[in-house]
């Protein structure tokens, strides 16, 4: 599980600076705290499929887009 949680972060990082946000511009757009963004790139976090989806959707992107490296 640790594995999935680490890549789901990396994903979100990786959109996250592609589009040039901070952490705390993203938790403002997906209402969230910018603490759970820090937990959430460093994989600390297990996510639920709404919040997966709060993600996607303050990133611009399908949810896919964040677990489609995740085997």
């Amino acid at each position: 599980m640790d594995r999935q949680l680490k890549i789901f972060g990396e994903s979100v990082k990786k959109l996250r600076v592609t589009k040039g946000l901070s952490q705390e511009e993203l938790a403002d757009l997906a209402g969230f705290d910018r603490t759970y963004i820090s937990l959430v790139e460093r994989g600390k976090r297990n996510l639920s499929l709404n919040n997966i989806c709060r993600f996607a959707r303050a990133l611009n992107v399908k949810p896919f887009e964040l677990i489609k490296n995740i085997k």
